[in-house]
């Protein structure tokens, strides 16, 4: 390894680790900012402008607030539940592609960190890790509140990663590839998600259950568990969960962009190299905006259920969505696969409303 190669690594790497660092905090801002609008309010708008240094300032209170350690916890995994939790949420982030290349002198620099062949595997492998940090911080809390949420959170994550990974599989039969790169560079013809607009909606479901956003945030439940797993943690520890949260946030907009809305791709980015990571962060931002825009909307699913829809409702759509993209590809017919995914969708609407409404008569 020449050492332009290893600083252009290091380089890259530390670009990633800040841009998500410092992109949890401005997700915070945009989040609040954004709720205040939808809601008829004025939002943080004190701390710096437009209140642009809010996250700053939350930093700085977490940085400095006390610590407090309960005497009956199991203190060793108590302390390594938070980091267990926060670094899958930047090392995930490592295969995604951010745009296509350029060069310095003779040196061609490539504008992603790694791109190995089995990239979408990487991906669920990583994502499964952070579940761990979860059941594990309820665990080792040594209450019962938390542990109850690290347990509802243990089956949440567990159920709809099936969805997740079968998702996984349309954008690896769609792309004829697991590298994330040439999913991306697939997608210049049409974007997976305009093929396979159910699977990018199953994905997206998906994703705001494994992130546990609203309206799938069981796992906290401030109503009946006080604040769920993360219950008996305070100061640093507390904000290693919340930076977990947002930057999985984020890195779930980056993979769902890769795989479904064309990742880097747009008007002339073979031409100007530099519009690549700027098409993707304008497709984040905007997932990100219907993420918080949910939260703003709907109400919170009961557990029981947010369980049968995962069990009962998605995974069966999941594999004949497989399947009819399957089918659309043997055929070569790619324009049966969106209007078959759209009747498998509509079929199981009409399912999930059907027993919604013979629950309501049986409770009459």
């Amino acid at each position: 390894m020449t050492w332009a190669l290893f600083w252009e690594w290091t380089i890259k790497s530390l670009i990633l680790i800040f841009s998500l660092l410092i992109g949890f905090g401005y997700l915070t801002w945009y989040e609040r900012r954004f709720l205040a609008r939808i809601q008829v309010r004025i939002g943080p708008n004190r701390a710096g402008p437009q209140g642009l240094m809010q996250w700053m300032a939350d930093a700085v209170k977490l940085i400095f607030k006390e610590e407090l350690t309960p005497a009956s916890v199991y203190k060793v995994v108590f302390f390594f539940a938070p980091v267990v939790t926060m670094v899958p949420s930047i090392v995930i982030a490592a295969v995604i592609p951010w745009g296509t290349s350029f060069k310095i002198g003779e040196q061609t620099i490539h504008l992603y960190l790694a791109n190995i062949n089995v990239g979408v595997i990487y991906l669920m492998s990583i994502a499964s890790i952070a579940v761990y940090g979860i059941v594990l911080a309820g665990w080792s809390s040594n209450n019962k509140y938390a542990m109850m949420g690290g347990l509802r959170s243990t089956a949440q994550m567990i159920s709809y990663e099936l969805t997740l990974g079968l998702m996984f599989v349309t954008a690896i039969l769609l792309g004829n590839s697991m590298s994330l790169v040439d999913i991306v560079e697939a997608q210049r013809g049409a974007w997976f998600g305009a093929i396979q607009p159910i699977g990018y909606l199953l994905f997206f479901i998906a994703t705001l259950a494994e992130v546990n956003r609203h309206p799938f945030d069981m796992p906290e439940a401030e109503q009946e568990l006080t604040a769920g797993y993360h219950t008996e943690y305070s100061g640093m520890k507390f904000a290693l969960f919340f930076m977990a949260e947002y930057q999985k946030m984020i890195v779930v907009s980056m993979i769902g962009v890769t795989l479904f809305l064309g990742g880097y791709l747009g008007p002339f980015v073979d031409r100007f190299w530099f519009l690549g990571p700027v098409y993707l962060f304008i497709k984040v931002v905007v997932l990100l905006g219907i993420m918080i825009w949910v939260r703003a909307s709907w109400p919170r699913i009961r557990y029981d259920r947010l369980m049968a829809f995962g069990w009962k409702i998605l995974i069966p759509l999941s594999l004949a969505i497989v399947f009819i993209t399957a089918v659309g590809i043997l055929l070569n017919m790619y324009w049966l696969i969106p209007l078959l995914s759209v009747v498998a969708g509509l079929l199981a609407v009409t399912v999930l409303y059907s027993g919604l409404r013979r629950k309501e008569y049986e409770r009459a």
